[in-house]
């Protein structure tokens, strides 16, 4: 895709209106669902959906000629052999385009100026299903930011290699183990912590290795990996390395207490970590418990995060814990869905003392606050109220308004993920914000799907005497697979 001037959100809109295919789901809670769930059977036997994950996909149903209803079917499916339809290669491409009006980067601090900007990411796939049990999956990435200055690690990569890996499965003791070794994504229920970071334009991807052990309600995870650390100097140059390293044990439960419940026990480590409190190796030992379920028109997810370890020759010990809650009136026009979501993550108390207080968010998504970026999952407390309405299957529309809290004011104000603002450690004045949020999601066609979001912050004395200002960011985006 050439670089082009930065378009009016109009003619986004227009580019958008004149594809044909149909939609990817930009639902915040669908977009932050587990990579590794399982596919429910019915899906599986339907022409697959095109979503967030896409080597999730199971394209064998085309082996049969009559589901081959669609142009370039034939590319979706290429046989390897007329008697195993699990043996094909299938070929995929993914688009996803976002213009963005963010007046304020980080509540303007540090001089920052308003920016606009396109947000290009095209992926191109090749899935290769060589047994019923074995498949090779490899995909690239080109992502462009026209317009944006000083564009980061997380906003452009001109092309490179995202995912790159092999992964199996074989029955053994009563279950299935399933395992991956490779360039892949990992991703845990609401992706608070460990996510794909869909929001920025620049995905994030870890080299790692992990096997599952299912076997009924019980599903045993174990993980050990080198996030990839990402740069645009030239083509392919992304790297990973011991410097930075995530891995850890996981085990889940479903059907226990009206939802699922899970236990993560997981070390961070990074060579060259920065807090305003301490620098230096840092190694986190985090202990991770959630539970979530959905009965009577209620749903429900709670998650909550112990931290220890060191830092720069200090003793870390953080916490965090989430609470997203609602309630859905199904029978009622439009569907409304009334929720409060919860936050609160642990700030530094005793800059100079010997402990580090400050919680590590690690790898949070994009999605889970605001798509703005301004607000960090450090030293923070949260509390965002909300509406959802369903005027047709399609469309779904949300509204908030959220108030943010400093958890102590010896800490810093965060932006997204960790990033410490200037001047504001120590600074009088717990509250730091508070905001409006509306977004707009259509499932316009089955592989495309548009959605707008507005976010109007007003920030607090500490971060205005800081050199922050109220905050707009408009997002206008759309999404088509294929």
């Amino acid at each position: 895709m050439p670089v082009i001037g930065v378009p009016r959100i109009s003619a986004i809109l227009q580019l958008a209106l004149l594809c044909t295919a149909a939609a990817l789901c930009t639902d915040a809670r669908a977009a932050t669902a587990d990579p590794d769930a399982d596919v429910p059977a019915e899906a599986a036997a339907a022409r697959p959906a095109i979503g967030m994950y896409r080597w999730q996909e199971d394209w064998s149903v085309l082996a049969d000629p009559t589901r081959r209803t669609e142009a370039a079917d034939g590319l979706k499916y290429i046989p390897l052999s007329e008697d195993e339809p699990q043996r094909y290669l299938s070929l995929g491409v993914t688009l996803r385009e976002r213009y963005e009006h963010n007046d304020a980067p980080r509540f303007g601090t540090g001089g920052r100026k308003g920016t606009d900007a396109v947000l290009h990411r095209l992926e191109l796939h090749f899935d290769a299903h060589l047994t019923e049990s074995l498949r090779a999956f490899v995909q690239v990435e080109n992502a462009l930011a026209p317009g944006l200055k000083n564009a980061g690690a997380a906003d452009a990569n001109r092309l490179d290699l995202r995912l790159a890996f092999v992964d199996g499965r074989f029955e053994a003791a009563g279950g299935l183990v399933r395992w991956r070794i490779g360039r892949q994504e990992m991703a845990f229920d609401l992706q608070r912590f460990i996510s794909v970071r869909d929001g920025p334009n620049v995905r994030q991807a870890y080299d790692a290795v992990w096997a599952d052990y299912v076997r009924g309600p019980w599903r045993v995870s174990g993980f050990a990996s080198q996030p990839v650390q990402y740069r645009n100097a030239s083509a392919f140059d992304d790297f990973s390395d011991r410097r930075l390293a995530y891995g850890g044990l996981r085990v889940q439960r479903t059907g226990l207490a009206g939802g699922a419940v899970s236990a993560t026990v997981s070390e961070y480590r990074n060579r060259d970590a920065a807090f305003p409190s301490a620098s230096g190796r840092e190694r986190r030992r985090n202990l991770d418990l959630r539970h979530a379920g959905a009965a009577h028109g209620f749903d429900w997810d709670i998650e909550g995060m112990r931290q220890g370890g060191r830092l720069g020759g200090r003793t870390v010990d953080a916490w965090a814990i989430g609470l997203l809650a609602g309630y859905t009136f199904a029978s009622a026009p439009w569907k409304p869905r009334v929720a409060a979501q919860i936050d609160a993550a642990s700030g530094d108390r005793a800059r100079r003392g010997g402990r580090v207080g400050t919680f590590n968010p690690m790898f949070p998504n994009g999605y889970y606050l605001t798509l703005s970026g301004y607000t960090g999952y450090s030293n923070v407390v949260h509390f965002k109220p909300s509406l959802t309405l369903r005027p047709t299957q399609a469309l779904k529309i949300t509204a908030a308004l959220g108030v943010l809290w400093r958890q102590t004011i010896h800490d810093a104000v965060y932006a997204q993920p960790y990033v410490a603002l200037p001047r504001t450690a120590g600074m009088p004045g717990r509250r730091s914000a508070d905001y409006a949020q509306l977004r707009a999601d259509w499932s316009a066609a089955r592989n495309l799907a548009l959605a707008v979001e507005a976010d109007r912050y007003r920030v607090a004395p500490v971060v205005r005497a800081a050199g922050g200002r109220d905050s707009t960011y408009l997002g206008v985006e759309m999404r088509w697979g294929w």
